[in-house]
């Protein structure tokens, strides 16, 4: 089996004083086989914009992954999108990543800044080869890929970034380049890699972005799972079943909740010793510590924190990500499941807790198992492969 992993993350800033954004980043695939992103930007920014680069994005998605040559995908778009009268230029420039296998990248690009290669946390250059189709002079490469290899997309707005204001001429591919090898450590996840760069535009741009700017990553990854036991099972006989289940996955071990550490404890005739240090946030209670467990934590405030932030993450609200350098248990988790996760395992135990019970819902369905449905759903559209148990 292959071992790689294909992790993806964008992020993207509006244009100053605009409600949508110009640039769209579609993703289509699974991580494991195939994946194809495509990056669109739509001329200009706002409303028009954002339906062109929607258009775009998804039509050269759909079509590429179900097989299509890239002739057809350019002559669609072609066809499709009208040229601007005043410029003669396209309505949308897009770039596009296509994993084969987790063997081979192919990228096509079209008047997009150049895809940034990093291997081994170093730029470097890959062949391209230049070919006109429907009049439009479109860029393709083939790339056998290495493991930590990190592709780095972008719409305009991240070279213009500072334009008139920080800068002369902005920020150059060659200046984006030389921070990105700067920030690069192989355990940094694309979104982060995405992150970090719109951030230093925003910043270039003085909180006042004068272009949508979008930064897409693509980076080969080890396969890497985490599982996490969080409440005791609705029959207590089925505790050492559960136990044995979870203790003989491989991968990161995190429990969740007091009852069910001191259920593992039992199983494992281990001792729990509680953390007195309220790590960065006095909201999130302490953490415990148990050999044989990576990480043992409180229920559900801490479980609901780690929602919030997920929500954030996905929803790409949060820039700062603050959960990547705080302590408590609610950080540490997100860290290990958004991060350094791409398989996650739950082992929930549907026991009701007396202390949990919501007027709004059933008596049998705790405010625990929304949480997990609703965590599955924010990683899964990080790209995780979930699976959740029930006991």
């Amino acid at each position: 089996m292959n071992n790689l992993w294909t992790d993806t993350g964008y992020i993207s800033l509006n244009h100053v004083n605009e409600q949508l954004c110009g640039d769209r980043v579609e993703i289509i695939g699974n991580n494991e086989k195939s994946l194809t992103m495509v990056l669109a930007d739509g001329l200009g920014s706002g409303v028009k914009a954002n339906i062109l680069s929607t258009l775009t994005s998804k039509i050269i998605c759909t079509m590429m992954a179900n097989g299509m040559p890239i002739e057809e995908c350019v002559d669609t778009i072609a066809k499709t999108l009208p040229v601007c009268s005043v410029r003669q230029v396209a309505y949308s420039t897009f770039t596009i990543i296509r994993i084969t296998d987790n063997t081979t990248a192919e990228i096509i690009q079209f008047d997009n800044p150049n895809v940034i290669l990093l291997r081994n946390g170093k730029s470097v250059d890959y062949p391209i080869v230049s070919r006109v189709i429907e009049g439009k002079t479109i860029l393709e490469s083939r790339i056998p890929l290495q493991l930590h290899d990190v592709f780095i997309a972008m719409s305009d707005g991240a070279i213009y970034a500072g334009v008139g204001k920080t800068m002369n001429f902005g920020w150059q591919r060659e200046n984006i380049i030389e921070y990105a090898e700067r920030l690069y450590d192989d355990t940094l996840s694309a979104k982060m890699i995405a992150s970090m760069i719109v951030d230093e535009c925003n910043r270039l741009y003085e909180g006042e972005p004068g272009d949508d700017t979008t930064v897409a990553a693509v980076r080969i990854r080890e396969r890497t799972p985490v599982n996490l036991l969080m409440g005791p099972p609705a029959d207590p006989r089925d505790a050492t079943k559960m136990m044995t289940l979870f203790f003989s996955k491989e991968g990161k071990k995190i429990v969740c909740g007091g009852t069910t550490s001191q259920i593992a404890a039992n199983y494992l005739h281990e001792t729990i010793v509680t953390s007195l240090d309220y790590g960065t946030d006095p909201a999130i209670p302490p953490v415990g510590h148990m050999k044989g467990v990576d990480l043992v934590t409180e229920g559900v405030i801490t479980m609901s924190r780690v929602v919030e932030y997920a929500k954030a993450f996905v929803e790409g609200t949060d820039l700062t990500n603050l959960w990547s350098v705080q302590t408590d248990g609610a950080s540490q988790i997100a860290q290990l499941l958004f991060e350094y996760a791409t398989d996650i395992n739950f082992f929930i135990g549907k026991a009701i807790n007396p202390a949990h019970q919501n007027p709004d819902l059933p008596i049998t369905f705790g405010i625990k198992i929304r949480l997990v449905q609703e965590l599955s759903e924010y990683l899964e559209k990080m790209g995780k492969q979930i699976k959740v148990s029930y006991f």
